[in-house]
């Protein structure tokens, strides 16, 4: 067993940099974040920030003005939902989303940086996706990128990097080299190396050589501003840059680094996991939200709450069983995967499931999920089509059961999952981010418009929590438990 205290020994200790310095540099700079997030799992780490599931100008325009204590929102989400399309696809909708934002940024006199949120298990479209909003920028405003900052690290989560090595922590102190989870096994982004030069050289095909990363590692992040900004001054022409972390101050140090290398003239994208920003704008962590704060400002519906389950990740069933063992009120229906691949029988399959479905809701909980067996081709992209498959039908069964009854409450579980159910089953295009269900996990959404204004919609990642975690939502939430 890799024990994180071992490793820890060879470098300096953890320095606490309050939230309020960073804010008080960020509101400085002026800068207002664009985080094309590529899915709504994203948002756990943050609060009180608008969040799009549209990306026209107007939306943009929308979104920069949004006021928080009155000012500016320092940071803007747009959910791109890009880890669910094929590369060609996510590159074209990197693009749009970039133009766009510039467009607006231009006409509303707002000054704009990007950042590509991903994985913190490393899944996703890299290097496709900062190469994409690179080049756009380069292309719109003439500016080119001098390092894309990859951070994943999500301490809340258990994930952390420690000599460039990214680990998930195993709950007793031990660590275990992300290449070794089932994440690195994933059908469309799978991977092999947990040390992040490696990961870099091996998804980029070799065009970044490990040994011309740039590492920052922990000595580095706890050593000073200065020298986290002297590291940076190595790179031109978008070189990647990994970096160590395993703490919110360390994040925050980092964000202190960054904003001074960026008053030198650095050019810098950022490539991370959910925390990053968090720690970039100078937010505080935030508590987790009580059942009154979920409610504020809206009646709660009668009846029961809907939990949609898509996620197949080992942790998202055992989460599964436990609320099934515990939640003996609760409706369970099942999608059957097999069915929505036939054709023949899947138009009546998703009938059937909206007429359990919101006969239920009148007096139970109900959870929506689909078969636990993954089906998946050999191919990725294929992998990828059935997953959308498998998607559509859950949105069509949420949109087809809002208009008949209206649930208390939305949970929806896993990345592609919680996307599409916001955008198309509940059709939020904009909405607010309340903050987390959980300590520094599991976001809450207020929908601004649509048929689910008013209606809590919570944000589950497939990857995060443990077995209870999401009986602990449900029960906050609840009615019927």
């Amino acid at each position: 067993m890799i024990k994180e205290e071992d490793l820890l020994t060879q470098y300096l200790p953890e320095v606490a940099v309050p939230a309020s310095v960073v804010m008080a540099v960020q509101r400085g700079t002026g800068k207002v974040l664009v985080v094309l997030d590529d899915d709504p799992t994203g948002t756990q780490s943050v609060s009180n920030l608008p969040v799009l599931t549209s990306w026209d100008v107007e939306d943009f325009r929308w979104a920069f003005s949004f006021r928080i204590d009155d000012g500016p929102a320092a940071a803007v989400y747009v959910l791109t939902n890009t880890r669910s399309l094929d590369p060609d696809t996510a590159a074209a909708r990197n693009r749009e989303v970039v133009t766009n934002a510039l467009a607006a940024a231009s006409e509303t006199g707002t000054d704009v940086a990007f950042v590509s949120r991903s994985d913190s298990t490393l899944r996703g479209h890299y290097p496709l996706e900062p190469d994409v909003i690179a080049a756009t920028l380069l292309q719109e405003t003439g500016q080119g990128i001098d390092g894309v900052v990859i951070v994943p690290a999500f301490p809340d989560a258990g994930r952390v990097t420690i000599g460039g090595q990214h680990y998930t922590r195993d709950g007793s102190g031990g660590l275990t080299p992300v290449a070794e989870t089932e994440f690195a096994r994933d059908a469309s982004f799978g991977f092999t190396s947990s040390g992040l030069a490696k990961y870099v050289e091996e998804k980029s095909g070799g065009r970044y050589r490990a040994e011309d990363v740039v590492v920052l590692d922990l000595n580095i992040v706890r050593g000073g501003t200065e020298g986290i900004a002297d590291a940076l001054s190595k790179a031109t022409d978008s070189t990647p840059i990994v970096v160590d972390c395993v703490s919110e101050n360390d994040l925050r140090a980092l964000a202190l680094g960054l904003a001074a290398s960026e008053a030198r003239g650095m050019k810098l994208l950022y490539r991370v996991g959910p925390p990053f920003v968090r720690a970039r704008i100078g937010q505080d962590e935030r508590l987790p939200l009580t059942s009154d704060e979920a409610y504020a400002g809206s009646a709660p519906a009668p009846g029961g709450g809907l939990i949609v389950v898509g996620s197949h990740v080992g942790v998202t069933t055992r989460q599964l069983k436990v609320l099934r063992e515990n939640h003996s009120l609760a409706k369970f229906v099942e999608i059957q995967v097999e069915l929505l691949l036939d054709g023949e029988r899947a138009a009546a399959h998703i009938a059937d499931t909206v007429a359990a479905v919101s006969a239920a809701l009148a007096q139970a909980d109900v959870v929506v999920h689909t078969s636990r067996l993954v089906v998946t081709a050999e191919d990725a992209v294929e992998s990828l089509q059935i997953a959308r498959t498998v998607s559509a039908a859950v949105v069509e069964v949420v949109q087809r059961t809002l208009k008949i009854r209206p649930p208390r409450f939305v949970i929806a579980k896993g990345g592609i999952t919680s996307s599409d159910v916001a955008a198309h089953g509940l059709e939020i295009r904009h909405g607010i981010v309340r903050g987390p269900m959980l300590p520094g996990i599991v976001s809450l959404w207020a929908p601004v418009d649509g048929p689910a204004k008013g209606i809590p919609y919570v944000i589950f990642a497939g990857n995060v929590g443990n077995d209870s975690s999401l009986l602990d939502v449900v029960r906050k939430l609840s009615s019927k438990i």
